[in-house]
């Protein structure tokens, strides 16, 4: 059966997804067509932090495994993530006695999850976040001693990385991997379609060598035709760790028509929906595809996720306060979860002739030193965060009216003062701001517009990471996934730093589970 094409899968919509999958079960090459230029125990599509988990377990149960990706450099979108990563009961929080509980990480997650995540996965997160965390550790991932906040949990539960990036995990991972005998990582290799044995249980993949990128195309999926086929045999199965579709403008905006395509993104140019469209036309369940979150810490100024959307979330969002310019007036819960700062961000920016009137993020030297030096000096050193000596000169930088703004300040003050926030609830007691307000000099400020961040939705998988199919309703055989290309983990809304935790337990289970 020809292969079903994008634009026809997406004119056919959410209600026709059963009679879809039904048709295109067939909607790869067969086994008996092909004839297999390599073969690997397990073919893993995607170098980031899923990919790279899933590749290193499986490598320890001694297969031969073989990693690809599609772009010129691996690590995709976790190369540019900040490093965080969500891991309840780790030692951090049980130094400063702070308890966490399985009831207690759920209900967060389902909270900014809108209830649309699949409970039994969170679960397998936090069972086995911990452990995930220690393995990194042991193979050269150096995190920093101490457990921060994020969006959206109502306790400190993250680690942070040292180097304040994702590539200091991506690069321990990589150089573990490549260490190996019984792995290889290709580089430029862009993966098209499943090989189907006569069962139709996943034997392998074709996909081209040599393959470049270009972004100039409207769709790099569709349209771009270079590099040589391969057909790839994986003996045990396939782990499918290709991201999300963040940069991928006509997929998303069949998904949610107001992402506009001069909408930005903070995901590499690479993050399109080809492998995901691949899973769907062999059967995979598509979930939540219309939930594509957006980033409230980005700013105008800066291209992609830039250099200062760490020291809005962790440093002015954490311990300061946001301000409309126009007013000098908080309009948020600035610990709020991310879709709800989203809104509120928005509607502030509606006020500009050319909606461009941009929150202001305010915080002091208290909030930076709390935090990793990183978070702030990168921003600083590239413009995107100011540095003032006095609250009026902030003020007057941003044409902020003074007044009503140093108001703003004072009331803020007293708010952690007394440890209640009566106009927006945001936690200010002790335990989480620590007495830490806007008061300490120098002052430091950044601007805020949201930008397409993560897509919540994918294909489905169960608590082994398998593949779950809309026309059986069972694993698909031989196929696999982790990361932010399956639905479910994150239900509706991504709590901050949860992607990584996602990515590496899911990564590990895959590699544990494949060809078991």
């Amino acid at each position: 059966m020809a292969q079903i094409s994008r634009r026809n899968f997406i004119k056919i919509g959410a209600a026709g997804a059963l009679s879809l999958a039904a048709s295109s079960a067939s909607a790869a090459t067969n086994e008996k067509e092909v004839k297999f230029d390599e073969e690997y125990d397990v073919i893993v599509i995607g170098s980031g932090f899923a990919g790279s988990m899933a590749t290193l377990k499986a490598l320890e149960r001694g297969l031969k495994v073989l990693m690809i990706e599609k772009m010129g450099r691996a690590g995709g979108n976790s190369v540019i993530n900040v490093g965080n990563m969500a891991v309840p009961n780790n030692e951090y929080q049980k130094e400063k006695g702070i308890k966490d509980s399985k009831e207690l990480f759920i209900a967060d997650c389902l909270k900014d999850g809108l209830n649309l995540n699949h409970v039994d996965l969170l679960e397998v997160i936090y069972d086995r976040a911990n452990e995930a965390y220690e393995y990194l550790k042991t193979i050269g991932v150096e995190f920093s001693p101490k457990v921060i906040s994020a969006s959206g949990h109502s306790i400190m539960r993250a680690v942070q990385v040292k180097v304040a990036s994702g590539s200091g995990y991506i690069q321990p991972m990589h150089k573990k991997i490549e260490e190996n005998p019984n792995a290889l990582i290709k580089k430029r290799t862009k993966f098209d379609e499943f090989v189907l044995d006569e069962s139709g249980r996943v034997a392998g993949v074709k996909c081209r060598e040599n393959y470049k990128f270009d972004g100039e195309l409207k769709s790099d999926d569709l349209e771009n035709t270079s590099g040589e086929v391969k057909f790839i045999k994986a003996k045990k199965g396939v782990i499918l760790a290709a991201g999300g579709f963040s940069s991928d403008k006509w997929f998303r905006a069949q998904q949610v028509p107001y992402l506009k395509t001069n909408i930005d993104t903070v995901s590499q140019p690479g993050a399109t929906a080809g492998a995901l469209i691949a899973a769907v036309n062999i059967g995979a369940n598509p979930l939540l595809l219309s939930w594509i979150q957006l980033n409230p810490y980005t700013n105008p100024t800066e291209k992609g996720f830039g250099t200062s959307a760490v020291f809005t979330n962790h440093c002015s969002n954490d311990y300061g306060l946001s301000v409309n310019p126009k007013t000098g007036k908080r309009f948020m819960n600035e610990h709020a979860g991310r879709k709800i700062k989203c809104d509120a961000i928005f509607k502030v920016m509606a006020e500009g002739a050319n909606n461009d009137n941009y929150p202001v993020n305010i915080c002091d030297q208290a909030a930076v030193d709390a935090n990793n030096p990183v978070y702030t000096s990168k921003g600083v050193e590239a413009g995107s965060i100011k540095k003032f000596n006095t609250l009026e000169e902030l003020a007057k930088a941003y044409g902020i009216p003074v007044e009503p703004f140093l108001k703003t300040v004072a009331d803020f003050n007293g708010y952690v003062k007394a440890g209640k926030d009566p106009e927006f609830g945001k936690p200010l007691a002790e335990a989480d701001v620590h007495g830490i307000d806007v008061s300490k000099p120098p002052f430091y400020a950044s601007l805020s517009t949201p930008k397409i961040l993560y897509c919540m939705g994918g294909v489905q998988i169960n608590t082994r990471a398998e593949v779950i199919s809309m026309n059986t309703q069972k694993p698909i055989p031989g196929l696999y996934a982790c990361g932010e290309i399956t639905g479910g983990v994150q239900g509706g809304g991504r709590l901050g730093t949860m992607s990584m935790s996602d990515c590496m337990v899911f990564g590990m289970v895959a590699g544990e589970n494949i060809g078991a």
